[in-house]
């Protein structure tokens, strides 16, 4: 009886166990509470995704160009001005939004770009008749969905925890390619189950639009304010149970954490009292300011937004034209969502930032310019046929892979990169500056891609592989690694070249 007692737990072990069965709990509770805040905030990208990859079929839909009176001499400049205009509302949207962060906070800033954005998409769902109404929408829709862009990093970026920040901010990425997905399937599935004289086939896939919009608004109530903004504000005890929350509990850890965001807050403060434009132009902020910038355009020079706008194009040159390109897109768009969602789900905590952008730069070149010289010496028949040739077949396969190496590197990777390496006082008008070079570039290369296709054919595969390889050898010289290190970390270190880190 003595023996049996002898191996029970002591009063003091059973309190131990608890301490830590609560904190497992705590643990596991704040981890979801961090993917909840992520995929409600990351519905941005999705509506992103979505709208960009909807228009497309839209403006080629026999419905769409019946009760908007154009015909196949205008379709070009119909396309540009729905596509451009929407980017155009996009990249003005930055400018104004890392103010409205600073006054109002993430959480409100987001809630307001999607009321924006859900004024634009009622307009274009309306059967208006008139397409300089259709383009208004499409502008107002581009300011919303532009202004979401920017506040979406700095809300992931200064809620997770250090161990979770590049997953996470990775979600928006991954949610960009699941709205791609989604348009395309929707084209198709409107194209094919209603009438070409019926205005529901084109208003249905716009008027989804509203759906992830809606989603991404009125999820805002059920998440805190960033933590660090309340601080910035003076807003303490708001900003402490808001930390609680996303933690899901008060551990030593995160008493901790609060004590060094809101050190970082005063430091920052106490440096420089109140922040003037002229300020992102000191040494130490532009070389931040501009590795934003330059880390969002070559985004968008991997060719891999081009492909997302002009998929059926692009598999012509391989394949010809006909149903076999718009199948192939169809399958792009699915490698896209499942090559991300690896990415995010396993690797992105994982792998250096750093590493993995100069490897798949350089992957990606290597694609390209392959694919450039097996177009170049076997050509694509004019007429798509019922059977692709084995130039064909290896000349898909390296794009799939491009996709792949894309969506495992610089398709989601910038938007954490490029929120992390700004201190709290400039990253609103920091990553402003960034997602506007992308929603510049963004702009830039899906208006001239058609010219390129038509005119270069084999060459624009080259061109995007050479623009690969120069931004492998750039990332290899510049950028640094952030992966681990808490926002004040990064925040202190000085961007001066280093042969381990790039910067750092």
């Amino acid at each position: 009886m003595e023996e049996s007692e002898s191996l029970l737990p002591h009063s003091g072990e059973d309190e131990q166990l608890s301490e830590i069965g609560a904190k497992m709990d705590g643990t596991t509770l704040g981890k979801i509470r961090a993917y909840w805040l992520g995929s409600v905030v990351c519905m941005g990208g999705f509506l992103f995704g979505y709208d960009s990859g909807i228009v497309g079929g839209v403006l080629t839909m026999a419905s769409f160009k019946s009760d908007y009176r154009y015909g196949s001499t205008d379709q070009t400049y119909t396309n540009s001005l729905a596509v451009g205009l929407q980017q155009l509302g996009g990249f003005l949207a930055c400018f104004l939004a890392w103010p409205l962060t600073d006054k109002l906070g993430r959480k409100k800033s987001l809630m307001i770009s999607s009321f924006v954005f859900c004024i634009g998409a009622l307009i274009q769902t309306i059967n208006t008749h008139s397409l300089p109404a259709f383009y208004v929408a499409r502008l107002i829709a581009g300011l919303g969905l532009g202004a979401a862009t920017v506040a979406v990093p700095m809300f992931n970026s200064e809620m997770m925890p250090k161990e979770m920040r590049g997953q996470v901010g990775s979600f928006f990425q991954w949610f960009y390619t699941f709205g791609i997905f989604a348009s395309y399937w929707v084209d198709y599935g409107v194209a094919r189950g209603i009438a070409s004289t019926n205005p529901a086939q084109w208003q249905i896939p716009i008027g989804l639009q509203l759906v992830p919009a809606a989603f991404l608004g009125l999820g805002m109530f059920t998440i805190p304010e960033s933590t660090r903004w309340l601080t910035k504000k003076g807003k303490h005890e708001e900003a402490w149970r808001s930390l609680q929350w996303i933690r899901a509990g008060s551990s030593d850890a995160t008493v901790t954490e609060m004590e060094e965001i809101r050190a970082g807050v005063v430091a920052e403060e106490m440096a420089t009292e109140g922040f003037r434009l002229r300020e992102l132009l000191e040494r130490e902020n532009f070389k931040r300011v501009f590795a934003a910038f330059a880390v969002f355009t070559a985004q968008q020079a991997t060719g891999a937004t081009a492909f997302a706008y002009f998929g059926p194009q692009y598999f012509s040159l391989i394949v010809g034209s006909g149903e076999q390109s718009l199948l192939l897109t169809a399958i792009f768009g699915a490698v896209k969502v499942v090559a991300c969602g690896i990415f995010v789900l396993f690797f992105s905590e994982r792998l250096s930032r750093r590493e993995v952008l100069i490897g798949g730069a350089a992957f990606m070149a290597v694609c390209h310019i392959t694919t450039a010289v097996v177009v170049k010496h076997f050509p694509a028949p004019s007429e798509g046929g019922h059977t692709v040739p084995p130039s064909g077949i290896a000349t898909i396969a390296l794009i799939y892979l491009f996709v792949i190496a894309y969506n495992f590197s610089w398709g989601p990777l910038p938007w954490p990169y490029v929120s992390e390496i700004f201190p709290a006082r400039i990253r609103e008008p920091g990553v402003a500056v960034g997602v506007a070079s992308q929603w510049l570039f963004n702009f830039v290369f899906s208006l001239t891609t058609p010219y390129m296709i038509s005119s270069m054919g084999w060459g624009t595969f080259l061109l995007w592989g050479i623009f690969d390889a120069i931004i492998a050898v750039v990332a290899f010289a510049f950028l640094k690694e952030t992966r681990g290190l808490s926002l004040e970390a990064i925040a202190h270190q000085r961007f001066k070249a280093s042969s381990s880190h790039g910067f750092g």
